[in-house]
């Protein structure tokens, strides 16, 4: 039967506030997951803000989820009671296309089944996201978490994990590769790292050195700042790939300069505007430029399992649930926890304003057993430059 539930949802293109939803009744094929960690992603603000299309309110995104198994149907073979998994960014495809086929559903040639905004084929409902206490999903849309990952550590992994994961598993970096980083924000971080797993030489590239010692403990080899004149002719034709995980202009003529024959530049960060780059800069050696969504399921969770095996987790830092619609404001406008800000401490709060009886409630987290968390990478962008903040924030409270 179908379940109500407490969320957080948006009620308007400025506020999020705990509301009620409901989820459809698991069929056959549906696991039901208790959500413990879901991810702030800046889709999430776009999308509540209806900044790239329209959308009926309320609506309960988040697209980085991590929970625990608390129902199977029973056709379902791959996931038992109690098994810690997680969902991304998609909840079904067409699954008869060739990408369908070949394991590349984020391409369906029908359009994938988004995690929230997009229509269930399974009951024609709005899909509501994880910023929720349960959602249900279809088996082959759920991803296991490896024992050696903590839940909270899992969340972003389902979408900043796997969106840099997938170019540097499709452009084939390795042992002998040489890839640059362009950003070190919440993609940009988790890209040095996997770059790294993966055997490659990993150069970072970043505004200033602000964050420099960091980018050496994730396992850059070199990390080098924008701001130098000199630092474009040092590197040149260095990567074999260069990624670019920022989401405002910055000079690329310059980056692909830094491209070896037949060298790859991947853009996955999303600017507003379009990409400017002269066609001199493609043809003196062949070079590509492509661009790169979030992966199949198949290869994300081909990704946790590297995540597991080498131990590769993201940074977090907690604030309360009722702190979301401020936690949205410091993403946009890049407040840095370094720079002053310091999110309240759990015994610092009582409750989240007074709610009717008929609303949810969110007591006092000192004595939370549950948890309903958001992972956020805030961004910094200078000038016409490129990332140089990260901050990767988590909400918990009890639902």
């Amino acid at each position: 039967m179908s379940k109500q539930v407490k969320a957080w949802g948006a009620t308007s293109p400025e506020k999020t506030e705990p509301i009620t939803i409901t989820r459809r009744a698991p069929d056959d094929e549906d696991v039901g997951i208790d959500i413990k960690y879901a991810g702030i992603c800046h889709s999430d603000i776009h999308t509540v803000r209806s900044e790239w299309r329209e959308i009926s309110y309320p609506l309960v995104v988040g697209h980085e989820i991590a929970g625990v198994v608390s129902t199977v149907g029973k056709n379902v073979t791959r996931f038992k009671v109690g098994d810690h998994v997680g969902v991304g960014c998609m909840v079904n495809s067409c699954r008869q296309c060739s990408n369908c086929h070949d394991g590349e559903e984020q391409y369906c040639s029908s359009n994938p089944v988004l995690t929230y905004n997009s229509k269930d084929p399974k009951d024609g409902t709005i899909t509501q996201g994880g910023y929720s206490q349960y959602i249900v999903v279809d088996q082959a849309f759920v991803l296991r978490v490896p024992e050696s990952i903590p839940l909270d550590k899992a969340a972003p992994l389902m979408c900043a994990g796997i969106t840099l994961y997938s170019p540097l598993n499709h452009w084939n970096a390795g042992p002998g590769k040489s890839v640059g980083i362009i950003g070190f924000g919440g993609l940009g971080h988790m890209g040095v790292m996997l770059a790294k797993a993966l055997g490659s030489e990993v150069t970072v590239f970043s505004q200033t050195n602000s964050k420099k010692e960091l980018g050496f403990q994730l396992g850059a080899d070199d990390y080098v700042a924008t701001s130098d004149p000199d630092v474009f002719s040092r590197l040149s034709q260095k990567f074999d790939i260069i990624i670019n995980t920022v989401s405002a202009e910055i000079p690329l003529d310059l980056y692909l300069s830094c491209l070896r024959r037949d060298g790859t530049l991947v853009q996955v960060g999303a600017p507003k505007d379009q990409l400017r780059i002269s066609p001199h800069s493609l043809y003196a050696r062949r070079i590509g430029v492509n661009g790169s969504l979030i992966g199949g399921i198949a290869e994300t969770q081909k990704m946790l399992d590297l995540c597991g095996e080498k131990l590769i987790f993201p940074e977090i830092e907690t604030i309360p649930a009722s702190y979301i619609n401020e936690a949205y404001e410091r993403v946009m406008k890049s407040q840095s926890s370094t720079s002053g800000f310091k999110p309240p401490r759990p015994d610092d709060i009582d409750e989240t304003p007074t709610l009717s009886e008929s609303e949810p409630r969110y007591h006092n987290l000192v004595q939370s057993q549950h948890y309903f968390c958001l992972v956020s990478s805030i961004v910094a962008v200078a000038a016409a430059e490129c990332i140089s903040i990260i901050d990767l924030l988590k909400l918990q409270t009890e639902i």
